[in-house]
């Protein structure tokens, strides 16, 4: 497979999940154990159009927009303004789902802080805002052999919304194990040499061993083998990551991926996006149920914007 068709992939993997979800959000784990989600559909929760997606593809193609020329943070920062202020790459020309620890950190945006340091940098800050919105960066960072670069680079980019160690420690974990999906490694494969990566450089910067320990069932245990009732859709950053890999690693196919996102209830935008980018990656644009992507809303709009990353790249 070649590279546009898993940046295709994983771009409209974020987007299809992400509208897959949004009518569903809020129910819980139980209630979609009785009604399932099983195709996408309009309305439910937000009262939206079919094919609408929410703020988790906003933030990814403001973030894909920002790296048109580089590395900038400030640039980044210009485009997350303009999407909470004037509803700039919203669905329909309206903001209508942002966390609140977003919502924070881009009043400090506003108010020209450093980037770097707007995000929220309590414990209760680790909501799974930047994890969402932080897939671009994976193409990015193919070239980049340097992991010192990458982890940064993850870093500074997650702690613009999210700056506390575990919503970045959870970003850097979704990107490198992207990265090897990129390649064209084989996702078993990968998830063993992602924990061997990130254990490594971990224990290299004497990282905090309690927070790197909430990370245990993904780094040192097996995460598809864990029992369902242990895996939740909720909006936590570690619980978020958790569903993403179970989900990807316990299902065959990106439709299979996302719906069981879904159907896990509670936060299921996200997790669908969060699932989705790296299932629209590994399987590719042409596994996405053309009945689902053809009907998001501005799909002409995100098929450019990906062609201008792709020759920005």
């Amino acid at each position: 497979m070649n590279f546009i068709e898993r940046l295709q992939g994983g771009i409209f993997g974020v987007a299809t999940g992400d509208a897959l979800g949004v009518p569903y959000e809020f129910s819980s784990k139980e209630r979609m154990k009785k009604f399932p989600a099983t195709d996408m559909i309009g309305h439910g929760t937000h009262n939206q159009p079919l094919g609408t997606w929410s703020d988790d593809s906003s933030l990814t193609f403001c973030l894909m927009e920002g790296l048109l020329s580089g590395y900038n943070a400030k640039v980044i920062a210009q485009k997350f303004i303009a999407w909470y202020d004037r509803a700039y790459w919203t669905s329909h020309g309206s903001v209508f789902d942002i966390g609140i620890t977003t919502r924070q950190a881009i009043d400090r945006l506003e108010q020209g802080h450093v980037p770097e340091i707007c995000g929220g940098m309590g414990e209760y800050d680790n909501g799974n805002g930047s994890l969402m919105r932080i897939l671009p960066l994976v193409y990015f960072l193919r070239n980049e052999e340097d992991i010192e670069e990458r982890y940064q680079i993850t870093k500074d980019v997650s702690s613009m919304t999210h700056a506390h160690f575990r919503s970045v420690f959870a970003c850097f974990i979704y990107v490198e194990f992207g990265l090897l999906l990129l390649k064209g490694t084989e996702k078993f494969n990968a998830y063993s040499q992602v924990k061997k990566i990130v254990n490594d450089f971990a224990k290299a910067h004497d990282f905090n061993e309690k927070e790197v320990g909430l990370y245990h069932k993904i780094l040192h245990q097996n995460i598809s083998q864990q029992n369902p009732e242990h895996i939740s859709g909720g909006g936590y950053v570690l619980h978020s990551l958790e569903a993403t890999l179970w989900c990807f690693l316990t299902t065959d196919t990106y439709e299979e991926c996302v719906l069981k996102a879904v159907n896990l209830g509670e936060d299921t935008d996200t997790t669908a996006a969060i699932a989705g980018g790296l299932a629209g990656l590994y399987y590719g644009f042409n596994a996405i149920p053309e009945t689902w992507k053809f009907q998001l809303a501005r799909y002409d709009d995100i098929y450019n914007l990906i062609n201008r990353f792709h020759e920005s790249l």
